[in-house]
């Protein structure tokens, strides 16, 4: 199988994502790892479960993540994980806190870079980006983050989010652009843009990994020289 790679740029400041379709070349081995592997809560308001990987996975992956992070991020020397894992959501959406019902980012550094491989067979949700409205932020870096924060905390306490997964636009949010689930396709992007998991109020949110929203997430830091 063949990795099949597209890029654009998103929002007004223009910040790249990279779509890897055919990501991994044998994602139904990949999900039956899944499927006998141990799962445990999720950290840092992750709304699910998660599970290590195989030790060969990112070995599998390489020649596509390593073109894309290259010549979409500029990467210019090393690379270090920094976390991956299964992943599975399976918070209800009536149990969410207030941080799982809005955008995030998952670190204030330029250089740092998630990573989202969707391993659904039937597709569907995937991963939205989203712009501040009342700052016009799409990204959050560490000169705007004590603003960011302050304004976002009024703008809760006034409207308070909606106790759902967000999707689309909302009072404090706009939605700039999305990527859909496709199965065994990786989506990568900086880890400091405002986004979420496009999670539709119909998704079946079981912990089983042969039923549930099965992905793997990854964080990485790209070296500069």
């Amino acid at each position: 199988m063949t990795a099949r790679i597209s890029a654009r740029r998103v929002g007004v400041e223009q910040q790249p994502i990279a779509i890897v379709d055919g990501f991994h070349p044998d994602p139904d081995a990949l999900r039956d790892v899944a499927v006998t592997a141990r799962f445990e809560p999720g950290r840092h308001h992750y709304p699910g479960l998660r599970a290590p990987l195989p030790a060969d996975y990112f070995a599998r992956v390489r020649p596509a993540l390593t073109l894309v992070l290259r010549e979409v991020f500029g990467a210019g020397g090393g690379i270090a994980l920094i976390d991956a894992s299964f992943a599975i959501v399976t918070t209800s959406a009536d149990a969410l806190t207030i941080p799982q019902r809005i955008p995030h980012v998952d670190a204030l550094d330029a250089d740092r870079i998630a990573l989202v491989h969707y391993l659904s067979p039937a597709g569907g949700d995937g991963t939205a980006f989203f712009r501040h409205r009342s700052t016009g932020f799409e990204t959050i870096d560490a000169s705007r983050g004590p603003h960011y924060s302050e304004r976002l905390a009024r703008e809760i306490a006034a409207t308070p989010p909606a106790q759902a997964y967000i999707a689309g636009d909302t009072p404090l949010f706009e939605r700039i652009d999305g990527v859909s689930g496709d199965y065994n396709r990786a989506v990568v992007y900086r880890s400091a843009m405002l986004h979420s998991g496009a999670i539709a109020p119909d998704t079946l949110l079981s912990a089983d990994p042969a039923h549930g929203r099965l992905t793997v997430t990854a964080f990485l830091q790209l070296g500069t020289s």
